[in-house]
């Protein structure tokens, strides 16, 4: 994760008094971002309300065509917030309990991990991505149904015993993925439909395979620069090979959107739409390690709890060719959305200049 408030604390308060230079610094940084060849969508907003919204760049380099406002990115691991939330509502709905045992669900290898641990990167899980790259056959697509099943069959030592520390998991969110079928009895895609989006009118969201992926005109596709300093299709370099082979996977990513819908989810989480306002408020609350120190990530969301606006929970995402994050200003329901397609270096430095810009409107 990354953590820009240290800047953002020692800055803050030179502007803090001064609305027209906060907003102006806001407006200099995506100038400069613009003539640096950032691609991408800015959303600020408080209550629900944009106060600025800027989209620049391409949604297709190789095509020239320009980027739009409602173009749809790939989230990455921004998609861990919803899977973490169908949990939360599986919990609301008796069908399990945070403390529960992985191995109530699905069978692992790894006892002793409750689902409390996978929501919030304590369970000491070692890389799936790393066991299906040395042992999976790239010319076939795998899903959770494959990851847990190599995951019995080789069995690789975990990183440390459940709760003992924080360490980053996409493996638990697979886990967290298929508990939640385990639970239902349903797919989790269709289920995240039914439960998420379709309530939430998030028309532009959804879990798309590659297939369904491009049949979507407004989708943004994610780039990198070539030999030749080119912005080329993500696709076609070999690193991005893994979001093929493992293009079936649930849980941790593949949850894609644009800038309007993730404000409408932004809003739906001040309401009790979803979850009531006390299981929200355990989603953001710090876990507390083996030793009684904490750490401070919840349920799908990194939780910062003295922000210059209070309580923050946020969330960044990086798959080839994208980086994305959502920040929010819990206590005086301010957002940050930003989504970018062309993997550029300076995102944290626009979501600096838009928390220092909510200073005042």
């Amino acid at each position: 994760m990354i953590r820009f408030l240290a800047i953002l604390l020692i800055t803050f308060g030179s502007y803090i008094s001064h609305a027209f230079a906060q907003q102006k610094i806001l407006k200099e940084a995506v100038e400069r971002a613009k003539g640096d060849g950032f691609s991408g969508v800015i959303l600020v907003a408080e209550n629900g309300k944009v106060l600025y919204k800027e989209v620049m760049g391409m949604r297709i380099y190789e095509k020239r065509i320009l980027l739009h406002e409602d173009d749809i990115f790939e989230l990455a691991s921004l998609s861990k917030q919803f899977t973490a939330m169908m949990i939360m509502m599986c919990k609301e709905k008796g069908l399990l309990d945070f403390d529960d045992q992985v191995s109530k669900y699905v069978e692992i290898p790894y006892p002793k991990i409750t689902i409390r641990n996978l929501l919030t990167h304590t369970s000491g899980l070692p890389d799936y991505q790393a066991i299906m790259d040395a042992h999976w056959d790239k010319s076939k697509v795998d899903g959770n149904t494959e990851i847990l099943e190599y995951l019995r069959e080789y069995a690789p030592v975990k990183s440390f015993d459940p709760g003992e520390q924080y360490e980053y998991s996409n493996t638990g969110y697979v886990l967290l993925a298929s508990i939640v079928e385990k639970a239902t009895g349903k797919d989790f895609v269709e289920l995240m439909r039914e439960w998420i989006f379709q309530p939430l009118k998030m028309k532009s969201t959804d879990i798309r395979s590659l297939e369904e992926k491009a049949k979507v005109q407004t989708f943004a596709a994610g780039h990198l620069k070539d030999e030749n300093g080119n912005f080329v299709n993500a696709n076609t370099f070999h690193s991005s090979d893994y979001t093929v082979w493992l293009g079936e996977r649930k849980g941790p990513g593949r949850v894609s959107s644009n800038a309007a819908d993730l404000l409408k989810w932004d809003q739906a989480l001040n309401t009790e739409k979803l979850v009531s306002k006390e299981t929200m408020e355990e989603a953001f609350t710090p876990f507390r390690l083996n030793n009684e120190r904490r750490s401070y990530y919840g349920f799908g969301w990194e939780i910062e709890p003295k922000s210059p606006f209070g309580k923050m929970v946020m969330h960044t995402g990086d798959n080839p060719g994208y980086k994305t994050i959502i920040v929010r200003f819990i206590e005086e329901d301010k957002t940050i959305i930003i989504l970018n397609n062309n993997a550029h270096p300076d995102m944290m430095r626009l979501v600096e200049a838009a928390t220092l810009s909510l200073g005042k409107w």
